[in-house]
């Protein structure tokens, strides 16, 4: 049932037109192109999430990227920060092979769906408070149709923030402030809430945040995944 739920809102999200100046910003991209990428046919509109319906862990990241994602038309796909995330998914055991090019390249997920706070390329890769939250409700479905998730890896501020705004509406949380983000942060909530810095180029130019930082977040998902899950 999960499958049929996740795929009717993946339908629904690449068909939303609720922030015009994102639908715009990525219409606008796929048009002029970055010179690299002329022979490509650009996806151009909203992303839809990406991975196994009956995933225990799931990834939620900022926004696609305006020549990774809103080219290729999958999460984290074509882009710097995909590199790095695909190759730790992959040495962690989630991703079936340690790149993501296009979506036709064969690549699968286990056990982990692919998501963002904003599912349309911003300017500037800085979508708007108004426009996460006109995003979070797709968000929000996609954690109440991902019946199996153990843990929520938070990719960046923006998704941590856009995760304990879920679970306060819920009532799960009294206070958002009481959680703090920080590389390698745990919190004890259902699901579990584990922080990792993004793997924007910003952050993996600058040493920030190393391939073997990203390694070991989603190593320790692994093994948390191991521990919930009954023996």
């Amino acid at each position: 049932m999960n499958f049929m739920n996740l795929t009717s809102l993946n339908r629904a999200v690449i068909a939303c037109a609720k922030c015009p100046r994102l639908i715009e910003h990525c219409r606008n991209v796929a048009q002029t192109k970055r010179r690299a990428y002329q022979d490509w046919d650009y996806w151009g509109k909203p992303v839809p999430s990406f991975g196994d319906p009956a995933a225990s862990l799931v990834i939620v990241g900022l926004a696609p990227g305006a020549h990774g994602a809103n080219r290729t038309g999958r999460m984290f796909t074509g882009d710097r920060s995909g590199d790095f995330l695909y190759r730790s998914l992959h040495r962690a055991g989630f991703a079936s092979q340690p790149e993501s090019i296009c979506r036709t390249d064969g690549l699968t997920l286990r056990d982990a769906w692919i998501t963002a706070s904003a599912h349309c390329a911003p300017p500037d890769n800085k979508p708007t408070p108004e426009e996460l939250r006109t995003c979070r409700p797709w968000l929000e479905k996609e954690f109440e149709a991902l019946h199996n998730a153990k843990v929520v890896v938070a990719l960046g501020k923006i998704a941590f923030d856009t995760c304990l705004a879920i679970l306060k509406e819920r009532g799960q949380i009294t206070r958002v402030s009481d959680y703090k983000f920080g590389h390698g942060a745990l919190h004890a909530l259902d699901p579990l809430l584990l922080c990792s810095y993004h793997p924007s180029q910003q952050n993996t130019s600058t040493g920030r945040l190393t391939q073997a930082m990203l390694d070991d977040v989603f190593l320790q998902a692994s093994r948390l995944i191991a521990d919930e899950k009954p023996r």
